[in-house]
């Protein structure tokens, strides 16, 4: 393989704009790539998060998936926290330090249940 140039993580959704909210209002990213029933959302240099309309074997299937969103520090990850309550995302609970892998973070869900970290490493 030659050297990796991107990145992009897909989710399904049967409902496109439910999800264009949650990523591009909610959270905040910019949409680098408008496709009609998919869209494409940067989340770093070259790393992407893609949702796309389901269609032949590609289906809404979140359990045990989780698509982690680094930020600089843990200022980062309680203004990320106040912006998705402030949006009234589902959350999973507040910012909490997980000293097993050295990170401070918190979870959230996408419309479709699909499981969004935001996390710093301390």
């Amino acid at each position: 393989m030659s050297a990796v140039q991107a990145q992009i993580s897909w989710v399904y959704t049967d409902a496109l704009a439910p999800c264009v909210r949650f990523y591009r209002d909610t959270l905040g990213l910019k949409v680098v790539r408008d496709a009609g029933s998919a869209m494409m959302f940067e989340t770093g240099p070259g790393a992407q998060i893609g949702v796309c309309e389901t269609f032949e074997g590609r289906v809404v299937q979140p359990e045990g998936s989780m698509i982690t969103l680094v930020v600089a520090d843990p200022e980062g990850v309680d203004q990320a926290y106040a912006r998705l309550m402030a949006a009234q995302a589902d959350l999973r609970g507040p910012p909490e330090e997980i000293a097993r892998f050295g990170i401070y973070g918190f979870f959230c869900s996408d419309p479709n249940g699909y499981q969004i970290e935001v996390q710093c490493f301390l």
